[in-house]
């Protein structure tokens, strides 16, 4: 009865639309964070988000009863927000997927992203020069070791069923070609499903790393750091969400596609609360838009961003219905 009275409320008079403050603090959380705190959002995030809030905002007609994910990344000052969602019945989040044909949607339930770990390290030697190596400590000799044996972490400490991922993602080291420089220092990320590896894969990456560096006579520094949680959809939500898809954009357009190595920090609030998180298909050959996330040839098909607007909006309405 209470929902009711509120879509009745909204039909009377001139005051502001209820949805109006929703799309405000979506916009300006996206683009202060992005000023702000840099690597916040990539650049999908920034492409996308203006269209799909526009037009979830043109098609919405009745109080939203669950909470819009607009961004693909919340930076660590605003994860906070999370703290709000005990006035909320269930979410949605969906992130553009271009490993999907464009006018498709996956809202399978279950594990959709991997949980996400980010890691420094830094390997010291000791400076040399080139032509003398025997008297250095190579930094860039041992943190190819280092990189080569993390991947042991994946053929030979874990289940062949289990999805891990450990990718070293940056190496950086030297100033010129006849120095053997003091240190190198490597980031990387680290994936699972598995929330108890999860928990279990920092204290197995540090022990590779310190024998390693033992073994070739080298010292290391280790930071782990932002470890979020996987995202796991409801399955009543699942639910609630096919038939979105069926009734806004149609039930050829329903596809299923298993969980993925990405990170979402949607996930956060998908531990507090209920929801779904959909991969909306933005693959478009004729337009170029081929490229997976995160390429420096990324291309948006804007024209998929409506479908996302779309199942946002009859999610809605859909999540109205189930609980009335």
């Amino acid at each position: 009865m209470k929902i009711k009275k509120e879509k009745k409320a909204l039909t009377q008079g001139k005051a502001m639309h209820p949805f109006i403050p929703l799309l405000v603090m979506v916009v300006l959380c996206t683009i202060i964070s992005y000023f702000v705190v840099p690597g916040a959002y990539d650049r999908e995030t920034v492409d996308g988000v203006t269209r799909v809030v526009a037009d979830s905002y043109h098609a919405v007609e009745r109080t939203p009863v669950s909470l819009f994910n607009m961004f693909r990344s919340i930076p660590e000052g605003l994860t906070a927000t999370a703290n709000m969602m005990f006035c909320i019945m269930l979410i949605a989040g969906m992130h553009i997927f271009p490993k999907l044909p464009a006018g498709t949607i996956s809202v399978d339930p279950g594990p959709r992203y991997t949980s996400a770990g980010f890691m420094k390290i830094k390997i010291i030697g000791k400076s040399g020069h080139g032509a003398m190596p025997e008297s250095a400590v190579d930094p860039i000799y041992v943190g190819a070791k280092v990189v080569d044996a993390l991947q042991s972490i994946t053929s030979r400490e874990v289940k062949p069923n289990d999805t891990v991922v450990v990718s070293i993602c940056t190496f950086h080291c030297g100033t010129l070609p006849n120095i053997i420089a003091e240190s190198a220092e490597l980031t990387g990320t680290v994936r699972t499903f598995n929330p108890k590896l999860q928990k279990q894969l920092p204290g197995i990456i540090e022990r590779i790393i310190k024998g390693t560096c033992e073994a070739y006579r080298a010292t290391y520094e280790f930071d782990y750091y932002i470890d979020i949680p996987a995202t796991i959809t409801d399955d009543r939500c699942s639910q609630i969400s096919q038939r979105a898809v069926e009734n806004s954009i149609g039930k050829e357009h329903l596809i299923q596609f298993p969980g993925t190595p990405g990170g979402e920090d949607f996930s956060y609030f998908l531990e507090r609360t209920p929801g779904v998180y959909a991969f909306v298909g933005c693959r478009t050959p004729e337009n170029d838009c081929v490229y997976e996330l995160h390429s420096d040839k990324f291309n948006l098909d804007e024209d998929s961003m409506l479908n996302g607007a779309a199942f946002y909006v009859q999610y809605t309405l859909e999540a109205q219905r189930e609980f009335a």
